[in-house]
């Protein structure tokens, strides 16, 4: 896929990683952020998926610039919460963590039922997409919201 749209974030996700294998939180808020350009030429009807993108990336980009040297790693934002018996807060960047990965797992199966059913309208790939990893973690109001 190189020189399309997705090169940018192909080539950010080869930095996410630390040579031991932990999460950088710089490089990964970065190639979240990659993608939101991406997410607006499909209109509003992925409005609320790139809030939801946009504030988490948000929330974790504030705290990680609060102190960057210790909040290097995603897990030293966790592990935090985790001590401090907060990490289940609706606002707490935990659950940012939490609901950007499950985004991104959404935009990914999204991205591969375009490439895989060319025949396939966007709603039928959103849809599936949608079926496949997000329908799971929402009630059935922001289940119907999304349809």
């Amino acid at each position: 896929m190189e020189g399309t749209v997705f090169t940018p974030s192909l080539e950010g996700m080869q930095h996410i990683r630390s040579p031991q294998g932990e999460m950088l939180t710089k490089p990964f808020l970065d190639v979240c952020k990659l993608i939101l350009p991406v997410i607006d030429k499909f209109g509003t009807a992925m409005a609320l998926v790139k809030r939801d993108i946009g504030r988490n990336t948000s929330r974790l980009e504030k705290k990680y610039q609060s102190d960057p040297f210790r909040y290097n790693y995603l897990y030293n934002m966790v592990k935090e919460e985790y001590e401090c018996k907060s990490a289940k807060g609706s606002t707490s960047c935990t659950n940012g963590i939490l609901w950007l990965t499950r985004a991104m797992d959404f935009i990914v199966e999204l991205f591969c039922n375009l490439l895989a059913h060319p025949d396939w309208s966007v709603t039928d790939a959103c849809t599936d997409a949608y079926g496949k990893t997000l329908k799971k973690f929402h009630g059935w109001i922001a289940s119907s919201s999304f349809t």
